[in-house]
């Protein structure tokens, strides 16, 4: 087990590379599976995340090979006949269901446990299974998901999502994309890594209509081929570091950044007081400014709410909390899609920030807050970016345990911000007494 020992108060100034989206690297692994041809995917992030989606590849038999720091080759043309993915494997994160569609389209049937993953609230798995029925697949529930497609194979259809579930829609895009026929995904999930992966398969001979869009119309075809993809920049990565920057008072200059997927990012954390400004492909946080949320018209107060693409992201709102600390003024978050996002706020309180918890949605932050460091445990990966934002601005030192947490999404992140004048450092955490 390690530690983050971080002495607040520097400034973080300097140029940053985002690395490859982590949520986009996931999907686009797992489809893979769909194609005997090697894949090779580039800009891949080294986090634990995706170490453990290529474990279960791996362990499905697919050959993995890294060929440099951010490119892997994966070829699945000798898979056994066992499509199961191993339930201890499965445990280490959400993303393994996203093997179901790729092994139902391909061999007609998988095994699947449930998958693990960030306690922050009920995630349910209804829509990937609606999509696959829809596709004509057969679910049996029990102590793992026994998925079968109908004899012949999947047939193209109708999926229509109870909600725009980001891993539901790449789920169903993965499963149509090798199910011969039109199939027509309605009230689809449209995030960025979404479109990410629908332009990669696009690459292995699928035509699909609407990227980046609430429907998408899927044109499967039997045979896939493999392809070269280069993974988008993170934009909740891009995120966390405008942050970063906002709250220490230092310049950034974020490299190479799509800033179209920033859009709503950039105007809401102005909302919270920080700015940001474009130079080409390149987001840059100007120092010294004097956070100051903004009073909605009529004196009102300022509101963000997360929400589906094009919306805040949610995996920002805790990101989001952590800035708003340092803006003067007050500001009401609401993060209506996990119920326990927000949990991790009395860690922040212990601070010294001032935040009151409405209900496990809302949070009301009243800014600026004084903090000084304490001892912390990072419960999920974003809350633990929180903690670490918070962390660097306050007062004397503070210690973040359980960073594994925020290895599974950061990639080398006390490195990185060392090299910005963060002073943090990495350390074993000492045995506790029984």
């Amino acid at each position: 087990m390690e530690k983050f020992v971080i002495d607040g108060g520097a400034r973080l100034s300097g140029t940053v590379v985002p690395s490859g989206n982590k949520n986009g690297a996931l999907p686009i692994l797992a489809a893979s599976v769909l194609t005997s041809d090697e894949v090779v995917v580039r800009n891949v992030p080294r986090i634990r995340d995706v170490e453990a989606m290529l474990d279960i590849l791996r362990g499905l038999g697919v050959r993995v090979e890294w060929r440099n720091g951010h490119e892997v080759s994966l070829r699945a043309d000798a898979l056994p006949d066992a499509h199961a993915i191993d339930r201890a494997k499965a445990e280490a994160i959400r993303a393994s269901f996203l093997l179901a569609g790729p092994l139902l389209a391909r061999f007609g049937d998988a095994r699947m446990p449930p998958p693990g993953g960030d306690v922050i609230g009920r995630r349910r798995l209804d829509p990937h299974l609606d999509a696959f029925r829809s596709l004509g697949a057969d679910v049996t529930s029990g102590r793992d998901l026994l998925l079968r497609a109908p004899v012949g194979g999947l047939r193209a259809g109708d999926v229509f999502m109870d909600e725009p579930s980001v891993m539901g829609t790449e789920n169903a895009l993965l499963a149509a994309a090798r199910t011969p026929g039109s199939t027509v995904i309605g009230n689809a999930a449209c995030e960025p890594h979404v479109q990410d992966l629908a332009r990669m398969l696009v690459k292995m001979g699928v035509d699909i209509e609407g990227i980046g869009s609430n429907v998408l119309t899927v044109h499967g075809t039997r045979e896939i081929g493999g392809c070269t993809h280069d993974i988008a920049p993170d934009h909740i990565e891009i995120g966390s570091f405008m942050a970063l920057a906002g709250v220490t008072g230092g310049e950034l200059r974020i490299k190479d950044c799509v800033p179209d997927d920033l859009r709503m990012i950039r105007l809401v954390f102005e909302r919270i007081g920080l700015r940001s400004e474009l130079d080409g492909a390149d987001v840059i946080v100007p120092g010294d400014q004097d956070l100051r949320a903004q009073r909605d018209v009529g004196e009102f107060t300022a509101r963000v709410q997360d929400g589906p693409w094009p919306a805040f992201p949610a995996d920002l709102t805790s990101i989001a909390i952590a800035l708003a600390t340092q803006s003067e003024g007050q500001v009401l978050i609401h993060e209506w899609m996990f119920e326990n996002r927000m949990i991790f706020t009395d860690k922040l309180v212990n601070m010294g920030a001032n935040i009151i918890l409405c209900d496990p949605h809302r949070a009301i932050v009243y800014g600026r807050s004084r903090l000084r460091g304490e001892r912390l445990e990072s419960p999920d990966i974003r809350a633990g970016m929180a903690m670490l934002i918070a962390a660097l601005c306050a007062e004397g030192r503070s210690e973040i345990g359980n960073v594994r947490q925020i290895d599974r999404g950061y990639e080398r992140i006390d490195e990185r911000l060392r090299e910005l004048g963060a002073r943090i450092e990495r350390t074993a955490m000492e045995p506790v007494p029984v």
